[in-house]
């Protein structure tokens, strides 16, 4: 009888461990296309990603980049102050959106060009995402907001 329960005891603790590996293995799958990983344009620069790698970008609107196209095409360029990374948009872009204002595009690079599927612009006039802020002040350009 004792050996009964203790058969059993194992059977159960090693049926748990295959059902969290398990378990595990499929949330990484699941999450293998849903992680963005950020990047500065001197980083885009610097090592280019993966051909068809999602990311996000982020930096300032170069000013005199903005150019509207036809429809709701945008191009313009996002800088860090190292370096300069071409950026093409279809879709609405946020009402906050312009030049020298702070940004976050998730997408992919082709050929040079950083094509978005989605802008996120600052809310507010104090405001910059981390990120941007973090890569800004790497390269000195970032300027504390007056009060």
């Amino acid at each position: 009888m004792k050996n009964l329960k203790k058969q059993r005891r194992i059977q159960i603790v090693a049926l748990t461990v295959v059902a969290l590996i398990v378990a595990t293995s499929l949330i990484g799958y699941a999450m293998r296309d849903g992680i963005n990983l950020f990047r500065s344009p001197t980083q885009v620069a610097e090592e280019p990603p993966r051909a068809g790698e999602v990311f996000r970008i982020g930096g300032l609107v170069e000013e005199g980049s903005l150019v509207r196209g036809e429809g709701t095409h945008v191009t313009f360029s996002v800088t860090d102050g190292g370096a300069t990374i071409p950026v093409t948009f279809e879709g609405v872009l946020p009402d906050l959106f312009g030049e020298n204002q702070g940004m976050i595009g998730t997408g992919t690079l082709q050929d040079g060009v950083f094509v978005a599927s989605e802008i996120l612009a600052k809310h507010d006039e104090t405001y910059m995402p981390k990120e941007v802020m973090d890569a800004l002040k790497e390269q000195g350009v970032y300027q504390e907001p007056e009060s």
